[in-house]
């Protein structure tokens, strides 16, 4: 069974100039087109559609997209994957929703309702983690630093950051050793990256909690599935953490 561009593109809410532009990028290729120049979509191909809106929602670039999706080889692992994610994602609204109900019923209860309760699932999913491996004063520091630039400024530093991805996902791709000079450019690189946010240990130049700090950031891309799918998957990942593990004993 097969689909029309019009069809696919209504039914994933984008448009048809979008999935033109997924095409002529190579990101995803239609079916087959007819005589009449209409692209037509099969099950194959919005499997892959499936993958690429998934990915683009989490904020990846297509570059970085394409390049996730063109290592997995195990679509039936790729799937349980985009599960995992999706599944992240809904227990992430469901506490907002839980949140808002609280407060909903409390208004109407004509009581004041919890802090805690109506707040919980708008904090940083990442705050507790990094509080607790780096201090509040990391967290706070750091999400004052990002917050306090302007939109034109974070979109830079966005594209930086997935320009520095997809530099790691070519050299894994290219099967660099991890302790390779390659690899260790891009792992000072990534360092750098690091130390350009205010309050981590990386940026105050302490030296021991710096290298626990880059050890525990490898390990952690690769222990996370939104992490590890940046990277193009748990090959991906294992790759970048050898790599910043080895920068370690090498260089800090």
């Amino acid at each position: 069974m097969e689909w029309t561009i019009q069809q696919v593109a209504a039914k994933a809410g984008v448009t048809s100039r979008t999935l033109r532009h997924y095409d002529e990028i190579g990101l995803l290729r239609p079916s087959r087109v007819g005589e009449n120049g209409y692209r037509y979509y099969d099950a194959d191909a919005l499997v892959r559609l499936q993958a690429v809106l998934l990915l683009r929602d989490l904020g990846l670039a297509l570059p970085v997209i394409a390049d996730v999706l063109d290592r997995r080889a195990d679509e039936e692992a790729a799937l349980r994957e985009h599960i995992g994610l999706l599944e992240g994602e809904r227990a992430r609204l469901e506490r907002r929703i839980a949140a808002v109900r609280h407060t909903l019923d409390a208004r109407a209860a004509g009581r004041d309702p919890s802090m805690e309760t109506m707040l919980d699932g708008f904090n940083d999913p990442y705050r507790d983690e990094v509080v607790a491996r780096w201090g509040e004063r990391a967290f706070r520091e750091s999400n004052e630093w990002w917050h306090g630039k302007t939109l034109q400024e974070q979109v830079a530093w966005k594209r930086d950051t997935d320009a520095l991805v997809a530099a790691w996902v070519e050299a894994w791709r290219d099967g660099a050793d991890p302790a390779s000079a390659r690899a260790q450019r891009i792992a000072a690189r990534h360092v750098d990256w690091l130390r350009a946010i205010p309050g981590t240990p990386t940026a105050d130049g302490d030296r021991e909690r710096a290298a626990a700090m880059v050890r525990c950031v490898g390990d952690t891309y690769v222990e996370t599935p939104e992490f590890a799918a940046t990277y193009g998957g748990a090959e991906g990942a294992a790759f970048v953490r050898d790599a910043l593990h080895a920068y370690v004993r090498a260089s800090m």
